[in-house]
């Protein structure tokens, strides 16, 4: 799967890169601001992305997130703050809430994986909070 990485902190994004390659992904680009991300999607076209919502450039992750959906590009976030997410999850399968442990995301990767592949039988690792079940819980509630 060619995935894409927008993230602001350098570090993160290159141990996220380093854990999607492990697991025999292949990363397409990584991206710290919303017109690096819309221009590495429009040129490499990924099969998948992780999003942070606050972006170099300003909480602008949703609205790359809104672009990713509206070109049936599947995403999830990855933020330290996922109460901030819209209703809808802007398009997002899901959220996976920062920190988070390598196994953790490793567990994410696979489901997701499977997900993208047309897999919807396997169960979420508990770090993964899907958009279906955020959007039926009271803003309130939505972490787990």
């Amino acid at each position: 799967m060619k995935v894409m990485i927008v993230e602001h902190e350098m570090l993160l994004a290159m141990a996220l890169e380093s854990e999607v390659e492990t697991a025999g992904h292949a990363v397409v680009g990584l991206a710290a601001t919303s017109d690096q991300a819309l221009e590495l999607a429009r040129e490499e076209k990924p099969e998948f992305a992780f999003v942070d919502i606050h972006l170099q450039d300003g909480p602008t992750g949703i609205d790359v997130g809104r672009s990713l959906a509206a070109q049936n590009i599947p995403y999830v976030f990855v933020s330290g703050n996922i109460k901030k997410l819209p209703n809808d999850f802007a398009g997002a399968i899901g959220a996976i809430e920062k920190p988070y442990t390598m196994n953790g995301m490793a567990n994410a990767l696979a489901y997701l994986s499977a997900v993208v592949a047309g897999d919807n039988n396997g169960l979420p690792p508990p770090n993964l909070v899907l958009a279906e079940d955020a959007i039926r819980l009271p803003r309130h509630q939505r972490t787990r």
